[in-house]
């Protein structure tokens, strides 16, 4: 239903229009444009607080997924009772430690952004990839997702977890 884009942060330039066309993209592939997506750019501090508080990891990171519902399983929609339950919940995007990895390994910041959203899209639909067979299940969902947008946009997008295991 609706798409909130936040940016949080001053240190990397955000370009929303053609975020959010790639998102309401991605949404549509999923079959979940009906429920309701925040996405928030945050910054390398913001994102390491983060990281900190729900997963006790000190460092900053590129993405982190809050579901709304926590409990669907990996390749399940959600099942909303109620209209306030048409949410998928929150993606913050670590922009500036994307950046930074994007400079580092000489890739194109939007394209990895786009990636990274959609690893954080799987994450809400309860993919999850702590083990090699949870992994497989996530990488062969992305990757179906960005075949899929890469034929809609001409792109040649791979996914994030493709050297994970």
């Amino acid at each position: 239903m609706s798409l909130a884009i936040q940016n949080l942060q001053k240190v990397i330039p955000i370009r929303r229009v053609p975020l959010r066309k790639k998102i309401e993209i991605l949404q549509k592939i999923l079959g979940v444009q009906q429920f309701d997506l925040g996405v928030i750019c945050v910054n390398n501090r913001t994102i390491q607080h983060l990281n900190s508080t729900y997963r006790k990891i000190h460092v900053p990171t590129d993405v982190l997924s809050f579901p709304f519902h926590e409990n669907v399983k990996a390749g399940e929609l959600p099942q909303p009772c109620f209209r306030e339950e048409y949410n998928l919940g929150d993606i913050f995007l670590g922009v500036e430690y994307i950046y930074q990895q994007c400079q580092e390994n000489k890739e194109d910041y939007y394209s990895i952004l786009t990636v990274t959203l959609a690893h954080g899209l799987c994450h809400l639909l309860g993919y999850k990839h702590s083990t090699e067979a949870e992994w497989q299940q996530m990488y062969q969902k992305e990757k179906q997702i960005l075949e899929e947008l890469n034929r809609i946009t001409g792109t040649n997008l791979q996914p994030l977890t493709k050297n994970l295991f």
